[in-house]
């Protein structure tokens, strides 16, 4: 089974909508060498391409003077899993990551008009800053005149992701335990692996219903549905997300 075909996410609507949820992009150009170079960014989706912002000059502005081809990827890594998830417990090839990710190829182009660009600045902050509390951009503003906006034109956009859709069916529901079992034996770790920022300042309380939290809806999109309430776990097939 080609397992790398059958994990690829089927539905643009889908590859959009995480692109919508996902702060952080990394752009790939080409220099004057041939050598890559990867930058991460913010980014918005709309217009059906990929917009970024940043300083007037540098050096992906430079290479994409040289050749507009270029690369832009977003992903999402969900939970990993540590070797003693599976069996044996002590292969560590078995290690494994639950993730989402999609990557486009495509042509950049700077953008000039301040129409347009407003238009984009406006979709990147209501992106960002949800809750509000800021005034519209206008296209005969200096600060839209002086930033520079990349458009990237998507030619292929191809998305992939693992959530343990086509493993054993006994070993999907153990791992998904463990995963389970993981949030309240060790909530701490669970959340080290998030890199949360401020983790040793919340209380055990806290530390525990978020990960517990977390780890429900990571099996629930594995399939699952937990039906007890902490600590207890009692999982059974649900549906799963499908991509």
């Amino acid at each position: 089974m080609n397992f790398g075909e059958k994990s690829k996410i089927k539905s643009k609507e889908k590859m959009v909508e995480f692109l919508q949820t996902e702060h952080t992009g990394r752009i790939a150009t080409i220099d004057k060498n041939g050598f890559p170079f990867v930058t991460p960014m913010n980014f918005v989706y709309c217009n059906d391409a990929i917009y970024v912002h940043g300083f007037p000059k540098g050096e992906k502005y430079d290479n994409i003077q040289l050749d507009s081809k270029c690369g832009f990827e977003v992903d999402k890594e969900l939970a990993f899993l540590p070797s003693y998830f599976f069996e044996p417990p002590t292969d560590a090839s078995l290690t494994d990551t639950l993730y989402v990710s999609v990557i486009i190829k495509g042509n950049a182009q700077l953008v000039t008009d301040d129409i347009e660009k407003a238009e984009v600045l406006n979709k990147l902050i209501a992106k960002y800053q949800i809750e509000g509390g800021y005034e519209s951009l206008r296209p005969d503003m200096a600060t839209v005149r002086g930033v520079s906006l990349l458009k990237i034109n998507p030619e292929i956009m191809t998305g992939k992701y693992k959530l343990g859709k086509y493993w054993n069916p006994n070993d999907k529901i153990r791992i998904a335990t463990r995963i389970m079992e993981r949030a309240v034996k060790n909530p701490k770790r669970t959340l080290e692996l998030l890199n949360v920022v401020g983790l040793d300042q919340l209380d055990d309380k806290t530390t525990k219903e978020i990960a517990w939290i977390h780890s429900s809806e990571i099996v629930k999109m594995m399939g699952f549905q937990n039906n007890s309430n902490y600590p207890d776990i009692s999982l059974s097939v649900n549906d799963e997300i499908d991509w």
